[in-house]
């Protein structure tokens, strides 16, 4: 089974992590999110994952509220407690914690510190990988190749 640091490293290649304050307004994220065509950002205050804003918390908690973006700090519409997973997680153990706790998006953290954002994407596009691997496997033991 892989592990979060394993598709990290795979992510790491395209992609780099791309985080906001949560001093910052919510007009900075959502620009943010649409520059870089993603559904999150975590929410760093010095060195400390302090929590995750997604494309949901605006809608849910800025818009539906008839609040400002340009006038509201991330802060408050951000999901605080983050859950955060370590490197040696495991795929299985990431899809059952998003699952459990409906999350889409999983900060991932080694010594205190973000290294990587794991979205629910990332995870079923591994799952299919290591299926179509195993399938291809199968098939050739089946034919005794």
């Amino acid at each position: 089974m892989k592990t979060v640091e394993e598709i990290l490293k795979r992510k790491s290649q395209h992609h780099s992590v791309h985080t906001i304050g949560p001093d910052d307004t919510v007009l900075d994220a959502v620009k943010q999110l649409a520059e870089n065509n993603i559904g999150a950002l975590p929410v760093v205050d010095g060195n400390d994952v302090v929590g995750i804003v997604s494309e949901r918390d605006y809608a849910r908690k800025l818009v539906l509220r008839g609040r400002s973006s340009a006038a509201t700090p991330v802060r408050e519409i951000m999901s605080s407690p983050v859950v955060t997973v370590d490197k040696k997680d495991s795929l299985d153990f990431c899809m059952n914690l998003m699952t459990d706790r409906h999350l889409r998006h999983l900060p991932v953290v080694e010594d205190g510190q973000l290294i990587g954002l794991l979205s629910i994407g990332d995870l079923v596009k591994e799952t299919i990988a290591e299926q179509a691997s195993l399938i291809r496997q199968l098939e050739q033991y089946i034919r005794g190749e």
